[in-house]
């Protein structure tokens, strides 16, 4: 979203002045670091663009809305509940989990009770899992059906209930006043058909025929007028006596449709209502038939158009004849097109426009059409919000004001960013800090509220809001941006990079590093500014900087020009290097560089995808997964990289069987690995040990570099210590670490706890912290090999170098609970819950209140956690015995 909302959100604050070659045209060592020309020359590049106003439903209290959520779920009627995990899936949208947000965009598709809900979540879906194509292809290659979303059988969803008896008991009531012959004129030809079966057909021909009408008594009647032709009305009479159509040209079907829905005739209208829509064979056929859908109320047609629109998302949009169809139906072409799904319907079209461009003219007429659809105050809230945020980043600020004030006037407190913004814009600062501070002591304080009050003040304030903006909400980059900028211009060098690192340290966010490069730019340190940028176009390859002016691969290349080259041989003992002291930006850099020469890529992309797994960024990483196998150098390589594909995207019994499929072509390291790990990860046999064992020795059989060999040694050392084998463990770690597996201290400290040596594994532990870039997680594993107040201070760490992780927050509340300091231990994990939900985290403070007898407090925890995972069986009988407790 930052490359959607950035550039308008940041309005007064843009770069304009500076040329980025200046930079790169000057000497090493030219420019003094400490000369007024380097301070005054750097202030263009180090304005922090604004944080953006996020279209996103967010609520001041999301702990409270998940529990409301996960409650209306339990009680509410099956055909309600799609759309309350829309919302749930809003809110994970909000809080930026992927994983769940998906999850509940599943629930939404399995508990549709509609064939329009059960078409639209199934759209998002695949919308969702765009370019895993080949994940498909793969699991089919090993026979397994991945059809979950597929084109959907509409006329077997929408039942046939037309009632039929009325109209065959009103046929009666004639008697035999008249033939049972009738002949219907159209033009100057007559067809003859049976009275009491066109009378059958609906009730305006049922009281025409056997009525008090004239025409009860006539044996013909002209029809000429009634837009059927002859060859269409030979086809109603012989409907009338068959039941079917059979064989008829599209054009007449169309034109049976308008003439039965003319007379009322349900039974024909349904029967070609199914009939056209089994023709659709492209979007281009629903183009064309959808406004006679429309016309006519055919709900199968309707559907079925629907169905070939969303299914072809995000490219159907291209059409401006499709965008049309969506943008300008009213409410009740809505209503069949979409039936009781219009709000969602809505929802996936305006967020895919959003991601096509967020200020365009569709995006704004989808968000109109999801504003009519609301109809929960939740919907409302949201669907104004989102529409006033394109609405002021089209710079149309009137009636982005309007809507911001809607949504706030309901309950969407977040929107008071939009209004605050509007208000500085129209000068009115002093305004926009006071409305902040209005919500600041209305509501429990959040991080943005204080990174917004910032905005809108200066100096000492301004710092300090950043400061509770950043211990209410480590997530947030802006205040780091800030703070880090803030140094640059005091030129407070070290400490403008400490506080940029700060972030980097535990979230590789790119306008971070695209802030890091601009301060090696500046210190001439050409070195790591080429590292930075590398590492951004390994995340971003179309990433651009200088406000989207530049483009990151032309900054490479001058940059480049700047520092001396590696040769191949130089790479691998850099990336040794790197990788040994657990430096993984580092690491995606050199390999970046070590791909543009001729060595083996699939290899090099592998490694790739292994870092940015270990940095959190698993899209990234599937992606660099692709290209390994796209530049396997052999099959039985392919095979292997495909079984990591399979492996990491949750097939392990697929990724195992490619694994033996490499095996059987060539007996190979990363083959042998890849079995070894997916069957130590999925199996629960414990006897399962010893063939993860013979698989892990085979693998250090084989040839390879050290870099995996020290992986190997290192899992290898861990199945030995889970099997009590510790004398072979330590060795499996003693050997890692002579290759340079700086992790195998982790691993040789485990070994010391169980021998019942603690101060050896807490040594074992500072080893590791004292070579490694990150480490968060060495401090965390040390924290259990000492006494309370070290694993205090070692935890504290932690939660300074990576806020993120919550067995600090946990682990210190559990103090607190055991000291008798309730309240205190609440407060802890409330730190954590304000900007990460936890299960872990809602499952303890659950307890907590439990435990102080605030039953509605618990049974809120509870039912937040379930929203983050229904299945969590501790949680369920928390749950289930709070609940009872409630009076």
């Amino acid at each position: 979203m930052r490359n959607l909302f950035l550039p308008e959100a940041c309005k007064e604050t843009q770069v304009h002045t500076l040329s980025p070659q200046s930079w790169l045209q000057v000497e090493r060592g030219k420019l003094s670091k400490s000369s007024s020309h380097a301070s005054s020359s750097i202030e263009p590049l180090i304005k922090v663009p604004e944080p953006p106003i996020l279209p996103f439903f967010k609520p001041a209290d999301y702990v409270e809305v998940l529990a409301q959520i996960h409650e209306e779920l339990e009680t509410c009627h099956p055909h309600e509940k799609s759309s309350l995990y829309l919302l749930q899936f809003q809110v994970f949208r909000g809080l930026g989990e992927v994983k769940l947000l998906r999850r509940s965009l599943r629930a939404a598709w399995q508990k549709a009770s509609t064939v329009h809900e059960k078409i639209i979540f199934g759209a998002w879906l695949r919308y969702e899992k765009q370019g895993e194509d080949l994940i498909s292809d793969l699991l089919a290659s090993c026979g397994k059906c991945t059809q979950e979303f597929g084109t959907l059988n509409i006329a077997s969803q929408i039942p046939d209930d037309i009632e039929l008896k009325a109209f065959e008991t009103l046929g009666m009531i004639g008697g035999n006043r008249v033939s049972s012959t009738v002949f219907f004129r159209i033009g100057d030809q007559k067809i003859a058909c049976d009275r009491q079966k066109i009378a059958s057909l609906s009730g305006p021909f049922c009281a025409m025929l056997n009525g008090c009408f004239r025409e009860s008594l006539r044996e013909e009647i002209d029809l000429s007028e009634n837009g059927i032709s002859l060859l269409g009305f030979r086809i109603v009479s012989e409907f009338s006596e068959t039941g079917s159509l059979n064989n008829v040209h599209p054009d007449i079907l169309l034109e049976i449709l308008t003439f039965a829905n003319k007379f009322c005739c349900e039974r024909l209208k349904d029967a070609c209502d199914r009939k056209i829509a089994s023709l659709i064979s492209s979007k281009q056929d629903a183009v064309d038939l959808i406004d006679y859908a429309l016309e006519e109320n055919a709900p199968v047609l309707a559907a079925s158009c629907l169905q070939v629109f969303v299914n072809e998302l995000p490219d159907c949009l291209n059409d401006d004849q499709v965008v049309k169809i969506f943008g300008n139906a009213n409410k009740h072409q809505r209503q069949i097109m979409a039936g009781s799904a219009s709000f969602s319907l809505y929802c996936l079209l305006s967020e895919v426009a959003m991601a096509r461009d967020s200020r365009s003219e569709t995006t704004v007429c989808f968000l109109e059409r999801l504003v009519d659809s609301a109809e929960s105050y939740r919907q409302r809230q949201f669907s104004f919000h989102q529409l006033g945020c394109v609405r002021f980043l089209r710079k149309e600020y009137d009636e982005a004001e309007k809507l911001f004030e809607k949504a706030f006037s309901l309950g969407h407190v977040y929107s008071v960013t939009g209004l605050a913004r509007l208000g500085s814009i129209k000068g009115n600062k002093i305004g926009s800090y006071e409305k902040l501070s209005s919500v600041i002591s209305s509501h429990s304080p959040l991080g943005w509220m204080y990174q917004e009050r910032s905005l809108y003040c200066e100096g000492e304030k301004k710092l300090e809001d950043l400061v509770k903006a950043t211990e209410s909400d480590p997530t947030l980059n802006y205040p780091y941006l800030y703070r880090a900028a803030s140094q640059m211009r005091k030129q407070k060098v070290q400490d403008a990079l400490m506080e940029i690192n700060r972030v980097l340290g535990f979230k590789l966010a790119l306008e971070c590093l695209e802030l890091r490069f601009y301060f090696y730019l500046a210190l001439e340190d050409y070195r790591a500014a080429l590292c930075d940028v590398q590492a951004i176009l390994t995340l971003s390859p179309r990433y651009r900087l200088f406000e989207g002016r530049v483009a990151a691969i032309q900054l490479r290349t001058l940059v480049r020009e700047h520092v001396e080259n590696w040769m191949t041989v130089d790479c691998w003992m850099q990336l040794y290097d790197r990788w040994s002291s657990v430096d993984d930006i580092g690491s995606l850099s050199v390999i970046y560089q070590m791909l543009e020469s001729d060595a083996a890529k699939g290899v090099l992309y592998f490694r790739q995808s292994l870092l940015l797994l270990r940095l959190n960024c698993p899209e990234a990483a599937m992606y660099s997964l692709q290209l390994a196998r796209q530049h396997a150098g052999s099959e039985h390589e392919r095979l292997v990289y495909e079984g990591w594909i399979l492996y990491d995207t949750g097939h392990c019994e697929e990724g195992l069987r490619k694994a033996e499929e490499s095996i059987s072509l060539k007996k190979t390291f990363e083959a042998f690995f890849l079995k070894a790990y997916a069957l130590a990860d999925s199996s629960l046999d414990p006897s399962c040990s010893a063939t993860v064992v013979s698989l892990l020795e085979n693998a250090l059989k084989c040839p390879s570099d050290r870099l995996r060999k020290g992986q190997a040694l290192n899992n290898l050392g861990s199945v030995y210590a889970d099997c009590g084998k510790l004398d072979f463990a330590a060795d499996c770690y003693i050997n890692a670490l002579r290759i340079g597996h700086t992790r195998a201290h982790q691993g040789l400290a485990r070994v010391h706890s169980l021998r019942g040596d603690r101060n050896a594994a807490y040594e074992e532990m500072t080893k590791l912290i004292e070579k490694a870039r990150s480490n968060a997680s060495a401090y965390e594993k040390r924290s259990e090999y000492c006494d309370r107040e070290l694993t205090k201070a070692d935890l504290e760490m932690v939660t300074q170098l990576d806020p993120l992780r919550v067995y600090p927050y946990r682990y210190r509340a559990a103090v607190l609970m055991d000291s008798h300091k309730e309240s205190e231990a609440i407060t802890e994990l409330s730190r954590a819950i304000a900007f990460k939900a936890d299960l872990h985290l809602l499952h303890l403070r659950a307890a907590f209140h439990e435990h102080i007898g605030d039953v509605s407090g618990a049974l809120r925890d509870c039912r937040a956690a379930l929203s983050v995972d229904p299945n969590h069986q501790e949680m369920l009988e928390l749950h289930s015995r709070v609940n009872s407790q409630e009076p």
